[in-house]
């Protein structure tokens, strides 16, 4: 089966965040793709069921863009519910428009003059006291409100300064409840706002360029900023650069992405 590695969330190969991309055209088990993900050791490995997109040829071509195609995302520990930069990715090897069935429901990635448009479910929002723990794990920053989102915390802090300086205590972080923290900051230089994210609990340190945060920072920035179209910049040691459109309870984020490996599996 074919498989590739995909910068995302950036127009330059070794920046933004990668991403493998495995194109199913067998039947194989969810244990098989853990273990691809964990040989692979990317934040997110992607498996894209093609067998499914026309019942009567296993690798239509072209692939109907109508039809959904299944889609399963893998981080070296874990299976997970929603990922954008991989969702990017992988419609970046498959080019032109497409739908995706995943468990977030029906997803899309469309073609723009700007990169690849993903349409995704938004991330409410509910304020929370920010943990004692979780404060102490952030040294040298200044915490000025705490969100919970489905599965993150979201933590503003004062400056994209301290964002970038930041050096937190992961081990605080992997015994927390949450799946992640998302730590943000208004933006400087062209962005509106900035973040860097941590998910040691799924065996990711510090994700250079996460999507799915960017459906909970979309929301957070967009009331706060009172605007619906912003450009955030994730500020990992890759870094990227996403922009974000907040409708309603969809986000659209659009970004462009670079192949930089391409080959076969042969297990």
């Amino acid at each position: 089966m074919d498989v590739y590695v995909v910068d995302a969330f950036t127009d330059q190969a070794f920046r933004g965040n990668p991403a493998a991309v495995v194109l199913l055209t067998e039947d194989r088990s969810a244990e098989w793709m853990q273990s691809v993900a964990a040989e692979m050791n990317l934040s997110e490995t992607a498996f894209a069921d093609l067998r499914c997109t026309d019942p009567t040829h296993p690798i239509p071509a072209p692939l109907d863009p109508t039809h959904p195609i299944p889609l399963r995302w893998f981080t070296p520990k874990a299976e997970v519910d929603l990922c954008g930069h991989a969702t990017l990715a992988t419609a970046h090897v498959l080019e032109g428009a497409r739908r995706f069935s995943t468990r977030s429901g029906v997803l899309t990635a469309t073609p723009t003059d700007t990169g690849i448009e993903l349409d995704f479910p938004a991330d409410p929002l509910q304020p929370v006291e920010p943990p004692a723990a979780l404060v102490a794990a952030l040294p040298g920053v200044t915490v000025l409100s705490a969100h919970r989102g489905r599965e993150d915390f979201l933590i503003r802090v004062a400056s994209a300064d301290e964002v970038r300086a930041l050096r937190p205590d992961l081990s605080a972080f992997a015994q927390d409840s949450s799946r992640g923290v998302i730590v943000t900051a208004p933006g400087d230089q062209g962005a509106d706002f900035v973040s860097r994210c941590f998910y040691p609990a799924v065996g990711i340190d510090e994700d250079p360029v996460t999507g799915s945060a960017h459906c909970t920072l979309a929301g957070f920035w967009g009331h706060e900023l009172d605007r619906s179209l912003l450009v955030g910049k994730q500020l990992s040691a890759r870094g990227g650069t996403v922009t974000v459109q907040l409708d309603g309870d969809r986000v659209r984020l659009t970004g462009r992405a670079v192949t930089v490996l391409s080959g076969r599996l042969t297990c």
